[in-house]
C-alpha cells in the first residue's frame, strides 16, 4: 500500500492518501475529530477509505497535530475551560472554514487532482467545518459526509459542565451553527451521508436524524451499531489500527463516495 504523503497547503498541515494507479484522480477532503481521532494523520488510519479512485487528503484542525502547542492539547483544554463555545468551539470551526480555500489552492497545486468538485467528510467538530463549506462557500462539492457530526453547536455546548451563561452574541453564533436550520442551502449543493453512532450522545445523534428528515431524498442516515463518539482509542494523536466500528463506518464512505464519483 502506498505510503501516506504528508505536508502543508497555505499553513494547513494535511496527510494525503493517493488512488491507485497513476494520473489525475478526483480529490476528498476531511476534517478530523476533536475526539480520537484528533489528528490528520491518526483520521487517516482510522478512516483510510482505500480502494476508492479518489486522492484523501485529510486536513489538520487549528491546534491539532503538527500545529498542537507545545506538542499537547493542554492548550485546547485551557480554551474550553475559559469559554468552550466563543473561545473553542466557534473560533475553530471559523479559521478552518476560513483558511480552506487557500489550502485547496494549495493542494491542487501539489497534488494531481485536478480542479473538479470534491468531496467533503467531517468527523464531530470536523463534521462542522464540512457542512459550512456547504452551506457558506460555492466551492462545487459532489457529495459530502459527516461521521457523528457537530450538526447543532448548542448540543455540543450542551455536553460540558454547567449551564452555558449564553448572551445576545453568543445566541447569535450558536443559532449560526445550525446545520439543521441550513438544510434546504446544503441540500442544493450536494447529496450527505450522515452516519451516526447508536451509542453517540444521545443529543448528537437525535441531531443527525433531524438534519436527514430536513435534507429529505438528498440526505441518507447510515446507523452504526456499538459505535460510541470516538473513532479511535485514546491518546488519538498518532495513527493506531482501525477499530471494528471504525472499519464499518468506512466501509460506508467508500461505497457512497464510490456511487457519486462517477457522475463527478
Amino acid at each position: 500500500m502506498t505510503s501516506p504523503i504528508t505536508g502543508t497547503a497555505a499553513g494547513v498541515p494535511f496527510t494525503a492518501l493517493p488512488p491507485a494507479g497513476d494520473g489525475p484522480a478526483p480529490l476528498i477532503v476531511t476534517w478530523h475529530m476533536l475526539d480520537a481521532p484528533r489528528s490528520d494523520a491518526a483520521f487517516a488510519a482510522a478512516l483510510p477509505m482505500n480502494g476508492l479512485p479518489a486522492w484523501r487528503v485529510h486536513l489538520g484542525m487549528p491546534m491539532c497535530g503538527a500545529r498542537m502547542v507545545d506538542g499537547s492539547t493542554d492548550a485546547i483544554v485551557a480554551l474550553f475551560q475559559k469559554d468552550p463555545l466563543m473561545s473553542f468551539l466557534h473560533p475553530f470551526v471559523r479559521q478552518a472554514t476560513e483558511e480552506f480555500p487557500a489550502a485547496l489552492a494549495s493542494i491542487r497545486a501539489q497534488l494531481p487532482v485536478g480542479d473538479g468538485p470534491i468531496g467533503v467528510l467531517g468527523g464531530s467538530l470536523g463534521g462542522a467545518v464540512a457542512l459550512r463549506i456547504l452551506a457558506d462557500t460555492e466551492i462545487p462539492v459532489f457529495a459530502g459526509a459527516v461521521v457523528n457530526g457537530a450538526i447543532r453547536i448548542r448540543s455540543v455546548v450542551d455536553l460540558f459542565p454547567g449551564d452555558y451563561p449564553y448572551d445576545a452574541e453568543s445566541e447569535e453564533i450558536v443559532d449560526a451553527l445550525d446545520v439543521v436550520a441550513d438544510a434546504g442551502r446544503i441540500a442544493a449543493r450536494a447529496p450527505l451521508l450522515v452516519v451516526s453512532g447508536e451509542q453517540d450522545h444521545p443529543a448528537l445523534r437525535a441531531d443527525a436524524l433531524d438534519l436527514v428528515d430536513a435534507m429529505g431524498d438528498r440526505a441518507e442516515l447510515l446507523s452504526i451499531p456499538g459505535l460510541a463518539h470516538p473513532l479511535a482509542d485514546e491518546p488519538g494523536i498518532e495513527p493506531a489500527p482501525q477499530l471494528p466500528p471504525a472499519r464499518e463506518v468506512d466501509a460506508g464512505l467508500v461505497e457512497w463516495f464510490r456511487r457519486h464519483l462517477a457522475p463527478a
